[in-house]
């Protein structure tokens, strides 16, 4: 589930950019990418398989894609890592992320779960200061309170949302935060050399879990059609693709110039839902979406001018 990811790429070490135009392309392929693995893994697990043995799949089959990919380029150096502490701890938030996202996901519709998680890059651009020592703006937390802001009312009292969902998604964001910032201090590390360990760690810790649930999985898996067991092993090739995505489009563009397309994952998001469960917010849903996503672009807009100055 990591799905904002992109505003944390901009860490690793790049080589120059030098086509804006394919960045973004590659960006918003990666945004529908994962989107699709989100509808994806909520149909799944409607269907009856368990939270631990849909994310078991899903991290497995991402795990052997970025393998196939890094591996005869790189050889088995791509395993090692200056931060291996760090790494350990990133791979756990981002399995504990996977989680509760698809645990929100199954509560609440796509579009609703997306909208609270994406709360968390605007959490991250809040405490950094602290954490990473970077400068204090008083734009971030305008941007951070308008983004809470825009949570409160789509997960409004009157918005009916189960409350196992909210408290699920609010975690989420604050995990996906963590998760970020922890990448940003594993920046020396090469893409791959993370997401070989964060996927490498997620597939081990529930290869280890899969005791506890697989007996209570194996009639539901047994008697399930041969379309799901094609759905289920998508994820994690929409999964493992949608971060090769990300990678490539911030090789190819600045991180200011594609941060205000990271919120077409709303869209995205929404229009998923669409298909998938024919579900599509009601307005006053829309209004706290349009002041999240408010929130992030002229945030996004504002970076990149004092950047640019």
């Amino acid at each position: 589930m990591s799905r904002v990811d992109q505003k944390v790429s901009a860490a690793q070490p790049l080589s120059p950019p030098n086509s804006p135009l394919a960045g973004i392309l590659l960006l918003l392929a990666s945004v529908f990418a994962l989107a699709t693995l989100d509808a994806s893994g909520k149909w799944v697990m409607a269907a009856g398989v368990p939270l631990l043995v849909f994310c078991w799949f899903r991290y497995l089959v991402h795990f052997v894609l970025i393998c196939a990919v890094a591996i005869p380029g790189r050889g088995l150096t791509v395993f090692q890592t200056n931060h291996p502490k760090k790494q350990i701890i990133r791979a756990l938030a981002m399995l504990s992320a996977t989680l509760t996202f698809f645990t929100t996901l199954k509560y609440l519709h796509q579009a609703e779960a997306t909208a609270i998680i994406f709360i968390s890059p605007l959490l991250m651009l809040a405490i950094a200061p602290w954490l990473l020592k970077e400068p204090p703006k008083r734009s971030r937390w305008f941007a951070a309170a308008f983004g809470l802001l825009g949570v409160m009312i789509v997960i409004r009292p009157t918005a009916g949302l189960p409350t196992a969902g909210v408290i699920a998604g609010l975690l989420t964001a604050c995990l996906f935060a963590t998760q970020h910032l922890l990448t940003r201090l594993v920046a020396s590390d090469h893409a791959y050399t993370t997401s070989l360990w964060s996927s490498g760690l997620g597939t081990l810790a529930l290869t280890l879990a899969l005791p506890w649930t697989l007996d209570a999985a194996l009639p539901i898996l047994t008697e399930m059609h041969a379309s799901y067991w094609l759905l289920m092993l998508s994820t994690g090739i929409t999964g493992g693709t949608g971060h090769l995505l990300q990678s490539m489009a911030y090789r190819r563009a600045p991180a200011s110039t594609l941060a205000p397309f990271i919120y077409m994952q709303m869209i995205a998001a929404v229009t998923m839902g669409w298909l998938f469960w024919g579900h599509f917010p009601d307005g006053v849903t829309w209004i706290g979406i349009l002041v999240i996503c408010s929130s992030g672009v002229l945030n996004s807009l504002n970076e990149w001018k004092q950047n640019k100055s």
